[in-house]
């Protein structure tokens, strides 16, 4: 039996961002723990009308959270980000930002979207990059930037995790399984897309070397360091938050789903080689890259919906759940309906669907028991899909992230999918984080 006493202590940090908040995680290589050190939250701002991020708020937040730990822990060896995907900064000559920078919330890119199709047709399109349509990719925000004009400045174009990082190294890195949510990359050459980047304008923002997880960037550049108090390597996660979560599942087999459960629900398999059949196609999946494998996924609209209903009924989750208990009322709605994507009020909207199918809903007991339910039968519908597109059936469902806490909707998920639900409530985006630095 290994002897714990002789193996010497290693720290190593996990920073995971996501669209509501972010928080820093310590990994003790000794006891193999996470120990949470700092918190803080995120969300957009409205600018302008456009919902943006407010990157000068995460970068503070960033630095704030390493200072924390190395108050905790004189000495840690390593700091790798991940966040969510589809988002970039643009940067001019002078490495200045091009704002605001925007949040895939927003509607902008609804009005070009039949432009770019004109350019390069949907099934090319999906030929190229495996990717599922979202009217937010980062395929049509650029596009966008370049019919507004914003790209005549540009000269670099870095997604969030990777401007952070160039922010505290000083050093511009871009890398593997957050490219392939762009829908920019040629899934089978695993690089930028030449013909995509020629044909659409920004050939010039899409020459950049991809580099695989657990690539050292560099050190804290002289400033940074100076401000936190001490120096540390930094290193690229699989800088989606998403592709971090599943390189946590070590033990997920060809017999396993996973979903990633939290503001969206990632259903999914992992798999050798991108399928990028019309059928595919039809069904909206999209093959994302972990280190070395595909992650053959669905974006489904997840907690996002109960997060928006917590906020305006002032109620947290445990709340939620036991007044959905308590209702008898299980129609449903599609949940990836984009009324739902960021409506002024959820709880209106999904009222107002109900009304529209002559359905009553007696209180909220009802909407939050539908929204449950809906989650349910997407995650199923979802399973259908990958089943025959795989042409495998699969046994188990791990669920991770935050959505994994959630027994009712665990229950309803394994009762409606007729699946095996492992319930997983670790911090898998952290955890697989730190497996990216450490192996």
């Amino acid at each position: 039996m290994e002897n714990i006493e002789k193996i010497p202590e290693k720290i190593h940090l996990a920073i995971d961002i996501g669209a509501s908040g972010g928080k820093v995680e310590a990994y003790n290589t000794k006891v193999k723990k996470l120990i949470e050190v700092y918190r803080f939250k995120n969300g957009f701002i409205v600018n302008d009308s456009h919902k943006c991020w407010d990157i000068e708020h995460l970068f503070k937040e960033v630095k704030n959270g390493i200072k924390e730990a190395f108050k905790k822990f004189p000495k840690i060896e390593s700091v790798a980000i991940d966040t969510w995907g589809c988002d970039y900064v643009l940067l001019d000559e002078n490495d200045e930002i091009i704002g605001p920078v925007y949040s895939y919330r927003d509607n902008r890119t609804c009005e070009i979207i039949d432009e770019v199709r004109e350019i390069i047709s949907e099934d090319k399109l999906y030929e190229i990059t495996g990717s599922q349509f979202q009217k937010f990719n980062t395929i049509y925000q650029l596009y966008k930037d370049k019919v507004d004009g914003r790209l005549r400045k540009a000269k670099t174009f870095l997604m969030i995790p990777e401007y952070l990082n160039f922010l505290l190294t000083g050093k511009k890195v871009y890398e593997l399984t957050n490219a392939s949510t762009t829908n920019l990359l040629d899934i089978k050459n695993r690089k930028f897309s030449e013909l995509l980047g020629k044909e659409l304008g920004f050939a010039w923002l899409l020459s950049k070397k991809l580099e695989k997880p657990g690539y050292s960037i560099g050190y804290l550049k002289k400033e940074v360091a100076e401000e936190i108090g001490a120096n540390i390597m930094v290193k690229l996660a699989p800088t989606h938050d998403t592709a971090s979560a599943v390189e946590a599942l070590k033990d997920l087999d060809k017999e396993s789903l996973y979903i990633s459960s939290g503001t969206w629900s990632l259903l999914g398999a992992k798999i050798q080689n991108p399928i990028t059949s019309k059928r595919a196609k039809e069904y909206n999946f999209s093959n994302e890259l972990g280190p070395d494998y595909v992650r053959f996924q669905k974006n489904i609209m997840g907690l996002w919906i109960i997060q928006c209903l917590s906020k305006e009924y002032s109620l947290d989750f445990v709340e939620i759940i036991n007044k959905a208990k308590n209702s008898s009322f299980k129609e449903t709605f599609d949940v990836n309906d984009a009324r739902f994507l960021a409506p002024k009020s959820m709880k209106d909207e999904i009222f107002n669907y109900f009304k529209e199918k002559s359905m009553h809903i007696e209180n909220e007991c009802d909407i939050f028991n539908s929204a449950f339910h809906s989650l349910a039968f997407a995650y199923r519908n979802a399973i259908k899909e990958i089943e025959e597109l795989t042409n495998n059936k699969y046994k188990n469902i791990y669920i991770i992230g935050g959505g994994a806490k959630n027994d009712y909707l665990n229950e309803l998920t394994s009762k409606i999918t007729n699946k095996k639900v492992i319930a997983l409530p670790i911090e898998a985006s952290a955890l697989g984080n730190i497996y990216s630095q450490i192996e």
